[in-house]
């Protein structure tokens, strides 16, 4: 009997006879032992007992009879050979089977269409590996994978097949670059599996914790304040760089990194540097640690004071500026900070980049030292001589000065006397007498003045100057030329609401109060005068202190009625009547002055309650009553006064005697 099948190979179909090795010795073994003739019913029922017993979907054995054409032919001892594309055993470049090679594949079928066993080297792998996961899952093993590629949510790992390791899982703290895991090879957990859907999700924080927890046990046993430890850099931020000690990190912030300025941690470290450290603290409840670089090097500020005194001159470098002045750094973790008014005599920087700019080297003088503050005021203008030292042997309050008008401002003029040095002329010492609101009105700037130097204060660097004082102050004459109680004629300048403004000279001016204008009228300022009108006034007060002069229209009046009727009380006392008139005038004040205070005083009776008007009111009639009187017998004295003088003369004295009895009762 001959028994043939199709082998395809290389994608063609040729058909071969194909003779079982252990064909032959059976017939010989049938023939030799039994001695009987079969039929071939018998002889197939043989055949097939003699082949392994397999099941379809099942991983079995088999040995490698040829490598060609891009198949492999493996026989697993079945009544027929299988082919298995190359592919599945790896990439064209890194075929690893040969001829005798024993493999593992999978039975997908015993016959196909064309009677040929169906193999599979890819599904063998994956079944195994499966096998291998669940495993490892179930015992909770961890196994190595490859990161193969980032996506979505995490990255992708190959473990013999693509799983899920999700990027919460990928390290203890978050990593903002997975791409930069790529390739690695990593050990990882199996934290969910599904065969159905062919899902696998990976953990690598997982044996990270158990790793961590571990070594923190042991950490714990070792760690002491002051100890060195080696540790790795694991994370850094802005105030400082976690270091891992074995199992736990502790915190080497910023300040203890260095003696020196350091701006941000990322200059002396990146993640993954290996540093010795020094435990600084350590909190066994909150197992907090803080650990410390710049502590094994000695202090260098111990020995600062000897190393920079005061007033001595060191050179540094400009390591820092600010808005307050420039930091300069005399030596490793040693720096000074230069003031902006430490930086020049004469001109007022606003920002030190103005003349320093950062890696300039300069030379400055020591001010201050403060080791427990670790600070160094340093100084550069200190390194040329204090003009104002100068300004002190060359000029002395009251001399006379030349200067241009460098700057105006609101509160005065800026005049500059040598190139840096400037002196104030403040506005309150332009003019004695005008009224400046700002020193433009009468100043321009680069004009040359003449100025009194006032004051020199060389601790705060001012200059007082003045420009009046170059004048006498006419206000030390006004107490002489305008006395207290002289009379004047000036006109008015200004009117307000409380009074009027008289210019008694260039620059001087004097104000009547509204007080004091016109007794015999009740009106305002405005309504009894008018700017330019000439008055006659008395000087009622003079302040040369304060500047104001106090003038009267009303003491003016009453005076030039007291002198009148002096005047004529004393003629009257010598006898000579013939000539002289009764001033009409006098009688007419006298009387006006009685109307209005009765005037007022009815005013006053209407402002009283019901209670008290029919008590005050007939007093007040009666007042009026009288001064009525006495206005018409005082016109009737003086209308006859000329026809008898001797009646004159009586009648004056009791016209005299009863107004003066009149104004007392009124009063």
């Amino acid at each position: 009997m001959e028994i043939t099948e199709t082998l395809t190979e290389g994608g063609a179909g040729t058909n071969q006879p194909v003779v079982p090795q252990t064909e032959p010795a059976l017939y010989d073994e049938l023939d030799t032992e039994s001695g009987l003739d079969l039929d071939m019913e018998q002889m197939s029922q043989l055949y097939n007992e003699t082949l392994k017993n397999f099941e379809e979907g099942e991983v079995i054995k088999g040995t490698v009879i040829r490598v060609q054409d891009g198949e492999v032919l493996i026989d697993v001892g079945y009544k027929s050979e299988g082919t298995v594309p190359l592919s599945e055993f790896g990439s064209r470049h890194e075929v690893q089977v040969k001829e005798g090679d024993e493999v593992e594949v999978y039975l997908e079928k015993k016959e196909d269409n064309d009677g040929l066993i169906v193999l599979s080297k890819e599904k063998a792998v994956k079944i195994k590996i499966w096998d291998e996961i669940s495993q490892a899952f179930e015992a909770n093993r961890p196994i190595d994978g490859r990161i193969s590629k980032k996506i979505k949510g995490g990255l992708t790992v190959d473990v013999g097949i693509p799983a899920f390791l999700p990027g919460s899982q990928v390290d203890l703290r978050p990593v903002k670059n997975l791409d930069s895991l790529i390739g690695q090879i990593v050990q990882v957990k199996v934290i969910k599996l599904n065969a159905k859907r062919g899902n696998i999700v990976l953990s690598r924080r997982i044996l990270l914790e158990e790793e961590r927890e571990s070594k923190k046990e042991e950490t714990l046993k070792l760690l002491k304040e002051g100890q060195v430890m080696a540790g790795i850099v694991k994370n850094i931020t802005e105030y400082g760089a976690f270091v891992d000690l074995g199992g736990m990190d502790g915190l080497l912030h910023v300040t203890d990194m260095s003696w020196g300025r350091i701006r941000h941690p990322s200059e002396m470290f990146v993640i993954g540097d290996k540093v010795d450290v020094v435990i600084l603290k350590f909190d066994t409840t909150s197992e907090k640690v803080s650990l410390g670089l710049k502590q094994k090097t000695p202090n260098p500020w111990e020995d600062v004071p000897e190393k920079y005194p005061v007033n001595s001159r060191v050179r540094g470098k400009v390591v820092n500026l600010v808005d307050y002045g420039a930091f300069v750094e005399l030596e490793e973790g040693v720096e000074g900070l230069i003031h902006v008014s430490e930086m020049s005599w004469t001109r007022k920087i606003r920002h030190p980049s103005k003349i320093l700019a950062i890696g300039d080297i300069v030379d400055v003088v020591v001010l201050e030292v403060d080791k427990d503050k670790k600070r160094i005021s340093l100084g550069i203008k200190q390194m040329e001589p204090n003009p104002w030292e100068q300004i002190m042997q060359k000029y002395k309050a009251g001399d006379i000065v030349k200067g241009k008008v460098r700057n105006l401002t609101d509160f005065g003029a800026f005049i500059e006397l040598d190139e840096g040095v400037d002196g104030l002329v403040h506005i309150s010492d332009i003019s004695w007498t005008q009224r400046i609101k700002h020193p433009s009105e009468v100043l321009r700037k680069s004009e040359i003045i003449e100025a009194v130097i006032l004051n020199i204060n060389p601790n705060s660097e001012k200059l007082s100057l003045g420009i009046k004082q170059l004048q006498t102050d006419p206000w030390e004459e006004i107490s002489q030329k305008y006395p207290v109680g002289s009379d004047i004629k000036r006109k008015i300048t200004r009117l307000t609401d409380y009074g009027a403004f008289v210019e008694l000279e260039e620059g001087i001016e004097g104000l009547i109060h509204a007080s004091e204008l016109d007794a015999t009228k009740r009106a305002t300022p405005h309504e009894l005068l008018s700017v330019g009108t000439e008055v006659d006034i008395r000087v009622i007060r003079v302040d040369t202190h304060a500047r104001k002069i106090g003038l009267s229209i009303r003491a003016f009046q009453e005076s030039r009625e007291k002198d009148d009727l002096k005047k004529y009380l004393q003629d009257e006392d010598q006898g000579g009547f013939e000539n002289v008139v009764l001033p009409s005038e006098l009688v007419q004040n006298a009387i006006s002055k009685a109307e209005v205070e009765a005037q007022e005083q009815s005013t006053k009776v209407d402002a009283v309650g019901d209670d008290t008007s029919d008590k005050v009111a007939p007093d007040a009639e009666i007042a009026a009553e009288e001064v009525e009187a006495q206005k018409q017998s005082v016109e009737s004295d003086a209308a006859t006064a000329d026809d008898d003088s001797d009646e004159a003369s009586a009648e004056a004295e009791t016209a005299t005697a009863d107004l003066t009895d009149s104004e007392k009762d009124i009063s």
